[in-house]
């Protein structure tokens, strides 16, 4: 009873740690327990993959706001003022943006789409003449001559969408402002068989036609057989010729000439009388009509044109005749 001893109170304090704490060894392993390094290489590379996720969502939103606002502000400064057009003309006035080149000062000049929509002899070159004379006119001439580019209405829709973007190179092209381009059309170079299809393509892109026929299908016919004819024999210096002016044409494209004043290059001066010598070679021909079918012949170019104007006249168009213009002594059509 004398007390406890050293070694008995060593055991008591032992016991009663234990008995508050828990197992000292227990316990003395746990406070040395450290996080291993791979668990801290994987919170770092979490943390890492947050920020960079978080900075790449900041930047492409800054992006997009940034470009949103660029957008707004080009559709807000359109410097082509459109209001001065009449709600009439609106659908038939254009500005175009040519893949080729910039119109650059040209950009606001506003372009019409035509369409010179004919037969064989009708006149339709020589008209084409009066209308290139002008130095903001273009009309391409005959574009769907070659068959592959008609072959079928896609290969229409691109040629003619190439021709009125301005991005169609031909001879008639201006390096002026232009202010109306079009082209040549016969009525059997693929307009009658898709004649529903293109009247579709002309109302949806504002395009004017402009219907250009002959009254007297007899002279019509002499022309066609006159050009067959040199077409083989070629009597002009051994080339054919299809188009020539006769002395009434070539009075009609000087006065035009005049006053548009379309500059001409002095190295080679419009033919004016060279003209007329071609046109008096070839009306020395006569041909012979066969008076049995030439009735029937006649008949059918009329009924052929007059089926075509009844499908394509939904359109918008204007008619006008090769004999009318001739005798328009004013050339008011010119201006």
């Amino acid at each position: 009873m004398g007390g406890f001893k050293e070694e008995d109170k060593a055991d008591a304090g032992e016991e009663w740690y234990t008995y508050l704490f828990g197992n000292k060894d227990t316990l003395i392993l746990k406070t040395q327990k450290k996080s291993p390094l791979v668990l801290r290489m994987v919170v770092l590379a979490m943390s890492m993959m947050c920020g960079i996720f978080i900075c790449t969502m900041c930047v492409k939103q800054i992006g997009s706001d940034s470009w949103s606002r660029i957008v707004k502000i080009e559709v807000a400064e359109q410097p082509c003022n459109k209001s001065l057009v009449p709600i009439s003309e609106v659908q038939f006035v254009h500005y175009p943006q040519p893949l080729t080149y910039s119109r650059s000062e040209c950009m606001c000049t506003p372009v019409r789409f035509f369409a010179i929509i004919s037969s064989q002899r009708s006149g339709s070159g020589w008209f084409e003449t009066l209308l290139n004379s002008h130095m903001n006119v273009s009309s391409n001439g005959e574009v769907f001559s070659r068959k592959e580019r008609r072959s079928n209405m896609s290969s229409i829709i691109k040629t003619l969408d190439k021709v009125y973007s301005l991005d169609w190179n031909s001879s008639a092209s201006k390096n002026q402002c232009t202010a109306a381009v079009g082209l040549k059309w016969m009525l059997n170079q693929g307009l009658v068989a898709n004649h529903a299809d293109i009247v579709d393509y002309f109302n949806r892109r504002g395009v004017s036609a402009i219907f250009l026929f002959r009254r007297n299908l007899l002279h019509q016919l002499v022309s066609q057989l006159a050009n067959n004819h040199d077409r083989y024999l070629r009597q002009l210096n051994g080339t054919h010729k299809a188009h020539v002016h006769t002395s009434y044409e070539v009075v009609l494209i000087q006065f035009c000439l005049a006053n548009f004043c379309t500059p001409w290059s002095e190295s080679e001066p419009y033919p004016i009388f060279y003209f007329v010598v071609q046109a008096n070679i070839l009306a020395k021909y006569k041909p012979r009509l066969n008076t049995s079918s030439l009735i029937r012949r006649l008949k059918q170019a009329d009924d052929y044109t007059r089926v075509a104007l009844e499908n394509l006249k939904s359109m918008h168009h204007i008619t006008i005749y090769y004999e009318d213009l001739i005798r328009n002594k004013t050339v008011s059509f010119c201006g």
